[in-house]
């Protein structure tokens, strides 16, 4: 999709939801309800998919961190457990 496409439809959704919120709270159905969060889910900063830019990936997580080679993981210390008396 395009820049234009996508600002258009964000805007579309953008405007959709400030109606929603215009309706006073103990006025609004559930149906509204659940379509004003689901546009705030849409429209919140992380979920928010745009085009890549110079090769860059288009999502918006940042890759899964890989464990350091160099460390091993670090244990708790302390007293091992006691089995009960029976």
């Amino acid at each position: 999709m395009s820049d234009t496409v996508l600002n258009k439809q964000d805007g579309d959704l953008r405007r959709r939801l400030r109606e929603l919120l215009a309706v006073p709270e103990r006025d609004r159905t559930d149906a509204q309800w659940d379509e004003i969060a689901e546009l705030e889910l849409r429209l919140a900063p992380g979920n928010r998919i745009e085009p890549s830019r110079r090769g860059e990936p288009t999502s918006a997580s940042p890759p899964p961190r890989q464990p350091s080679k160099r460390h091993p993981p670090v244990r708790p210390t302390g007293r091992k457990a006691r089995k009960p008396n029976r």
